[in-house]
């Protein structure tokens, strides 16, 4: 993966002129790349130091960086460098997960794969500013700010998230108005949908893309779509769906009853089709369920949420749809809130820049978590260390001390050394 990486970024045409070539554009790329993997703002520091005292370091010996940077020649470097440069990686990962049958438990409703989309912010200022920042008015002051559009792979009962390519969210040429998360959704799928056959895959996304442009695009690119569906943003459809309530089975019902270890729940599963997304004659017609759960003995409610989609429910499939629309969380649970509070500092700014430096390096950060899953997924090594030292802070605490003191060449031989010296290696005959 990482050789691919290095190819990506040997591919980005040359910015500079003149003769101040000292570092290679890839050498920063794969520096910046380190520092995330490694989740230390101190390791190029670290490995500098090696390198003057030992003539060697893990920046070389793990990531392939030949010249270490500084951290401003990094920034200067990866500036002028354009996100969608390193898109393909994301996709050639994926590939080789689904081929290598890494990804089968990754399906939901009808075997589909199921691709969780949400926005988030992961800069802000009120001073510091570049031409593709979004901009906003408080309190009679411009603030600043950019957001992402996270896509990941995601599955019920599953706990990794595969992360794909992002759609950054900024002013686009010819718009008037800010871009918007359902703007950057429609240009994801415009992008990507032809990497998935033909409704081999569902869309899952939050109420505010469950609207008729964009379920029209998504059926329009032959993929499904199950988005939550809330009655406020709604009206037609629960004015609609209030009178069927009156009609005798109208409205299908499916009741469950589970154990959860303490006592038991009551799942209501309710489902009704062709309700109108807006209120137009030229209205796309959806399909519509609802789960309530609640405490059987106390009849206190648990969960409810709702749900419109493009497929033709019965009481077997509306169990899926709701399973795989619960599974939308994941791209929050297993997506941004991992990168956020495991160590990946997902909002810290580490380089703002004047073109796409902000934006480079928050995919180089995408890219170090989805390498992480990977190995999480594949590399059995790697999966009895993490499981031996069981938290996270531990496993990367115990990678920094290493790398700061000792030389490996290869990650191959970091995590022998890690399994041999924890007495992971079965015993003899």
């Amino acid at each position: 993966m990482l050789e691919r990486l290095r190819q990506d970024l040997e591919e980005v045409p040359e910015h500079r002129s003149g003769r101040n070539t000292q570092y290679e554009i890839a050498d920063a790329g794969l520096g910046a790349f380190s520092v995330f993997y490694m989740q230390s703002p101190s390791f190029l520091a670290h490995q500098r130091d090696m390198q003057r005292k030992k003539g060697e370091n893990n920046a070389q010996g793990l990531f392939g960086v030949e010249r270490i940077p500084s951290d401003g020649q990094i920034r200067n470097l990866l500036d002028p460098v354009e996100p969608s440069a390193l898109y393909g990686r994301f996709w050639e990962i994926y590939r080789r997960l689904d081929e290598c049958g890494y990804l089968e438990k990754h399906r939901g409703i009808g075997g589909t794969r199921l691709i969780s989309l949400d926005g988030s912010q992961y800069f802000s200022s009120q001073e510091i500013h570049c031409p593709n920042c979004r901009v906003s008015v408080r309190d009679e002051k411009p603030y600043y700010s950019h957001m992402v559009m996270m896509a990941v792979v995601c599955a019920p009962e599953q706990e990794h998230v595969i992360c794909l390519d992002p759609e950054f969210i900024t002013p686009q040429d010819g718009h008037e108005k800010q871009d918007c998360e359902q703007q950057a959704s429609k240009r994801w799928v415009k992008r990507n949908a032809e990497r998935f056959d033909p409704w081999s895959a569902t869309i899952l996304a939050d109420d505010l893309h469950c609207h008729q442009p964009l379920c029209e695009l998504l059926l329009e690119h032959e993929l499904h779509f199950i988005f939550t569906c809330k009655p406020e943003s709604h009206e037609a459809l629960y004015e609609e769906l209030a009178l069927l309530e009156r009609v005798d089975g109208a409205i299908s019902t499916k009741v469950v009853r589970k154990w959860n270890g303490r006592y038991h729940e009551r799942w209501v599963y309710r489902w009704a089709e062709h309700l109108p997304l807006r209120a137009d004659l030229k209205s796309l017609m959806v399909n519509w369920c609802e789960l309530t759960i609640t405490n059987e003995a106390t009849g206190q409610q648990l969960y409810h949420c709702s749900w419109a989609t493009d497929y033709t429910l019965d009481e077997d499939l509306v169990v899926e749809a709701v399973a795989s629309g619960r599974s939308r969380w994941k791209v929050e649970n297993e997506g941004f809130n991992v990168l956020k509070n495991q160590g990946y500092n997902f909002e810290h700014n580490y380089g703002h820049g004047q073109q796409y430096l902000s934006m480079i390096l928050l995919t180089l950060l995408m890219l170090a978590f989805l390498f992480h899953t990977v190995l999480g997924l594949s590399c059995s090594m790697y999966q009895m260390v993490r499981r031996e030292l069981a938290a996270r802070r531990t496993f990367f605490n115990d990678l920094r001390a290493l790398t700061r003191y000792l030389y490996f060449s290869s990650w191959q031989q970091l995590l022998t050394f890690m399994y041999y010296r924890l007495d992971l290696a079965p015993e003899p005959g």
